[in-house]
């Protein structure tokens, strides 16, 4: 089966491999890219309207977009459930009685993109206002260093939370020789896509292991398209970063068996400098994935970040919206991942400083944010 023309091209195509292509077992995104999210809100407001109350001015609608991930990734049902959270849009019941909790007439989208590196770019360039981000993409961004290096520090960046750990995942068939990342030379290897927070570590992960997109045969493919193309035997390994289970791992593990190749080995002291932010970590045995056991490997925080430009109220209403008991309930009816995102660990390993919004609710609950300020 012939390869798509640009699908071992860094650069985004338009064809199959693109972030919006679908995942087997989840909604195909748009092709314009506007995703589900606020779908919920902008229903309960319409109902609201239809039911006899006046449509509200359009000024006392207040919309923020939230940059999220592929559908084959954590990001984009987590961000879609966070929408859903801190929207209420004029005419919803109130939060005493029913209905939602989020912030006064704030309606959230949640937008699929290829990941870390295209939100912190979408954020740099103001075309988001928030964004689901890698702790150490965020720091790097931050201070101009790794793929950002030569660019302007991206010093606008804030913090709104850290949400919950994402783990590197490479992935291979169960039947595979490969043991060890140094058995991915000359494999055909998926390493994430452009704008992905996956390609610039799975890049590191192979220079720490003398390796490059020299020595693979390099991919750059969605999660989904990934774990088809493994399956199907056109693929030997892939990568993905996220917090487990993932549906693009679950689906292929459900489909044949696959092992995770640990991260941690001898190379690790080489790799540490280059993420900063990591930490060893398990992917857990437990029935994450179907026949695959525990695994070790590096995990970094998946953090909610925004920019100076956020107004502090509005911040502040977010971070207040987050850590209702409603959103956490919503949270963990939503996702597996859910129930290990709490308001004690929001202010862990955060990559960039603190915004002075978020910055006074988690004051107001008792928190100590002297140190996140500093970044």
């Amino acid at each position: 089966m012939s390869e798509a023309p640009d699908s071992r091209s860094p650069f985004p195509s338009s064809g199959k491999d693109r972030a919006d292509a679908p995942t087997p077992g989840f909604p195909s995104p748009s092709r314009r890219r506007v995703l589900t999210g606020s779908l919920g809100a902008l229903a309960a407001a319409g109902l609201a309207w239809g039911g006899g109350g006046r449509a509200p001015r359009a000024e006392s609608i207040r919309f923020l977009t939230i940059g999220t991930g592929t559908t084959g990734g954590t990001y984009f049902p987590i961000g879609g459930i966070l929408a859903n959270a801190v929207s209420n849009p004029p005419g919803s019941p109130g939060c005493d009685r029913g209905g939602s909790c989020g912030v006064p007439g704030v309606i959230a989208v949640a937008q699929t993109t290829s990941g870390a590196v295209e939100n912190v770019e979408a954020l740099r360039a103001g075309r988001f206002e928030t964004g689901l981000v890698q702790a150490d993409i965020g720091f790097l961004a931050y201070k101009a260093k790794g793929p950002y290096a030569g660019k302007p520090p991206f010093t606008e960046l804030r913090a709104l939370a850290n949400l919950y750990s994402e783990t590197v995942h490479l992935v291979v068939r169960g039947d595979s020789p490969i043991k060890t990342v140094n058995d991915l030379k000359g494999r055909r290897v998926a390493l994430g896509e452009k704008g992905s927070g996956t390609l610039p570590t799975a890049l590191l992960i192979l220079q720490a292991h003398d390796l490059s997109e020299k020595t693979v045969q390099p991919f750059y493919l969605n999660p989904g398209t990934a774990g088809d193309r493994l399956a199907s035997g056109q693929l030997d390994a892939f990568f993905i970063i996220g917090g487990y289970p993932l549906p693009a791992v679950a689906d292929v593990a459900a489909r044949l068996p696959v092992r995770l190749i640990s991260i941690i080995d001898s190379r690790l002291p080489r790799l540490s400098p280059g993420l900063p932010l990591f930490t060893e970590t398990m992917i857990g045995g437990d029935g994450a994935y179907v026949g695959v056991p525990e695994t070790k490997t590096l995990g970094v925080g998946a953090q909610w970040l925004a920019t100076t430009a956020l107004p502090d109220d509005l911040a502040y209403g977010i971070v207040k919206a987050l850590w209702h008991p409603n959103t956490h309930r919503l949270l963990v009816a939503g996702h597996p991942r859910g129930d290990s995102i709490r308001k004690e660990a929001a202010l862990t390993g955060l990559a960039v400083p603190l915004h002075p919004g978020a910055a006074r609710y988690y004051r107001e609950q008792g928190f100590d944010v002297t140190l996140a300020m500093s970044g």
